[in-house]
């Protein structure tokens, strides 16, 4: 079937088997290798996109499912120079083998605008105050992609440097 999709702004139309998921759509068909695939199951966040500004693992996801929704990989992070959060992950050695980063970098992103809003986790003292980046926060908040390297330390710096130089 023919599909249009919305993807780091710019719409590409495809002509896919429905059941190809947007993992593979965005790598075998529009040659953005960015997301990963990792376990192909949802475990491990390899595959992190943005979906209307909210993460979502692209190996579980139909591509005929977002048709219409602004789609933004790792690659559409950035205009030509690294966001604050590539540059972090940069200056705090938040990769190693690098192969997790790119769903990391996703997550981060989104999981930092969820922070942002006031949103909830499940370790948050309260459902209504403002949520603050603790450790516990950080984890719980992050649980969705794995580092098979370890690099937590240096992910998690990251991360919190580009909370602290948000403006």
């Amino acid at each position: 079937m023919q599909i249009t999709l919305t993807v780091n702004g710019a719409d590409h139309t495809l002509d896919l088997d429905p059941r190809v998921t947007l993992l593979d759509a965005l790598r075998d068909h529009l040659g953005l290798t960015g997301s990963r695939k990792g376990c192909d199951q949802g475990q491990c966040g390899a595959c992190t996109v943005l979906v209307n500004g909210r993460r979502i693992n692209a190996c579980l996801a139909l591509a005929v499912m977002h048709e219409g929704d602004a789609i933004t990989t790792v690659e559409g992070l950035s205009d030509g120079s690294l966001s604050p959060l590539q540059q972090a992950f940069i200056d705090h050695d938040g990769f190693q083998c690098g192969y997790c980063t790119p769903g990391q970098i996703c997550s981060a992103t989104a999981m930092l605008d969820e922070l942002d809003a006031g949103w909830p986790s499940h370790v948050s003292p309260s459902l209504d105050g403002p949520c603050e980046l603790t450790e516990a926060e950080l984890s719980e908040r992050m649980s969705g992609n794995l580092c098979r390297c370890s690099c937590y330390p240096g992910i998690n710096a990251a991360i919190r440097d580009a909370k602290d130089h948000q403006a």
